[in-house]
C-alpha cells in the first residue's frame, strides 16, 4: 500500500512537519531504512542515528523533532504510532475460505462457510469454528471447542476438548490451550493424578506466542481476559486468572490458582508462585520470584543484576552469612540497651 505523509497524519491524528506529499510505501528502522519508507524514533538512544537516516520520515516527539529538518510526524507516542502505521502499510494477507482436502473434520462440526481449515488440520465432533477464522496446517481443535470470528491459528497450534475462544484471537506456532493442569495427589510413594475437569477461556483480541501452554481449569475455567498478550514459551497452570490487556513476556511461569489483574506488565522469566494475587496495574521486572500476593499497584522486582564474576562470587560468599550478621548487630544492640537492635540517640 502507499499512501501521503499528510494522509498518515491525518489518519492517525499526528502533525506533519515538513511536505505532506511525501509518498510512504514501507517501513524501515533508523538505520536502514530506504527511500519511501517510514521509520521511527521512540528510545533517546537512538537518536544519534537521525542525522545519517535516509528515511522519508520519521515519527517522533515533537522534541526530539526541534533540530530535525526533515519530514516527520509529530506524536507524544511514537511507538504505537508506528504499529499502527506499520499494520496500515502491510495488511494481513486475504483469508481464503473453505475447507482443504487434507483436512479431517467431524461431520457434526460447524464450519463457517467463509473460514479455512487447512491441510493436515483435524476438527472434532461438535466443534464450532466462527466466520473468518484460519485454522492453519497441522492444527486440531478438540470436541466442543468453540473459535469466534476472525481469528488465526498460524499452524500447529492445539486446542483441547470444549475451550472456549474470543473473536480476533491470535495463536502461534506451538501453543497448546486447555491441557491438563500439573494435578496430583500423594498416596504414600506414590502420586495418583486428579481428574482435570473444568475448561479454559479466552477473551477477544487476545495475541498467544509460540510454545506457550495454557493449562485447564480442575473444577472452575482457567480464565484469560480480553486483549491480553503472551510472548513465546510461556507456562500458565490450571485455574489461573488473567485480567483484561495484561502483557507477560517469554519464559514466564505461572503456577495454579494465581490470579493476576489487569493491565499488569510482567517481565521475562518471572516465576509466579500459586495461589497468590497480583493487584491491577502492577510491573514485575524480569526474573523476578513473586512469592507473596502484591495488593499495592508498583513496580517489583527481586533479580539481581549482573556483575563481574570476581565480585559476584564475594557477593555471594556473604549473602550466606547475612543471618549471622544480623544477629551479631542484634546482639551488640541489646548490649547497648537497645531491645530491637537499633542504636537510640542520646
Amino acid at each position: 500500500m502507499t499512501c501521503t505523509l499528510g494522509d498518515l497524519g491525518l489518519r492517525f491524528g499526528c502533525v506533519v512537519q515538513g511536505d505532506p506529499g511525501v509518498v510512504i510505501d514501507g517501513v524501515g528502522t533508523l538505520a536502514r531504512a530506504q527511500r519511501g519508507q517510514i521509520t521511527f524514533l521512540a528510545n533517546p538512544r537512538y537518536r544519534r542515528l537521525l542525522a545519517d537516516t535516509r528515511a522519508a520520515a520519521v515519527i517522533m516527539t515533537p522534541d526530539d523533532a526541534e533540530d530535525f529538518p526533515a519530514p516527520a510526524l509529530l506524536t507524544d507516542n511514537p511507538y504505537l504510532i508506528y504499529a499502527r502505521v506499520a499494520a496500515l502499510l502491510a495488511p494481513a494477507m486475504a483469508q481464503p475460505g473453505g475447507v482443504s482436502p487434507a483436512a479431517v473434520v467431524d461431520p457434526t462440526a460447524e464450519v463457517a462457510a467463509d473460514a479455512w481449515v487447512g491441510p493436515g488440520a483435524v476438527v472434532e465432533a461438535g466443534a464450532r469454528i466462527g466466520p473468518r477464522t484460519f485454522i492453519g496446517p497441522g492444527s486440531i481443535i478438540g470436541q466442543n471447542a468453540r473459535l469466534e470470528a476472525d481469528c488465526r491459528l498460524v499452524a500447529r497450534v492445539v486446542v483441547c476438548a470444549g475451550v472456549r475462544i474470543g473473536e480476533r484471537v491470535i495463536l502461534h506456532p506451538g501453543v497448546v490451550l486447555g491441557s491438563d493442569g500439573f494435578g496430583i495427589a500423594q498416596d504414600g510413594q506414590a502420586w495418583v493424578k486428579v481428574p482435570q475437569l473444568g475448561g479454559l477461556t479466552i477473551g477477544s483480541d487476545v495475541e498467544i506466542g509460540a510454545n506457550t501452554t495454557i493449562d485447564r481449569g480442575a473444577i472452575e475455567d482457567t480464565v484469560i481476559g480480553d486483549g491480553v498478550k503472551l510472548d513465546n514459551q510461556i507456562q500458565i497452570g490450571h485455574n489461573v486468572r488473567i485480567g483484561e490487556h495484561t502483557v507477560i513476556a517469554g519464559c514466564t511461569g505461572v503456577s495454579g490458582s494465581a490470579v493476576i489483574g489487569a493491565r499488569c506488565m510482567i517481565g521475562g522469566m518471572v516465576g509466579i508462585a500459586g495461589h497468590l494475587e497480583i493487584c491491577d496495574d502492577t510491573v514485575i521486572t524480569g526474573q523476578t520470584l513473586v512469592s507473596h500476593s502484591l495488593r499495592k499497584p508498583g513496580v517489583y522486582s527481586s533479580a539481581l543484576p549482573l556483575d563481574e564474576a570476581r565480585q559476584w562470587r564475594r557477593n555471594s560468599a556473604r549473602f550466606r552469612q547475612l543471618d549471622s550478621l544480623a544477629r551479631k548487630v542484634k546482639a551488640l544492640g541489646r548490649a547497648a540497651g537497645n531491645d530491637d537492635g537499633e542504636q537510640k540517640d542520646e
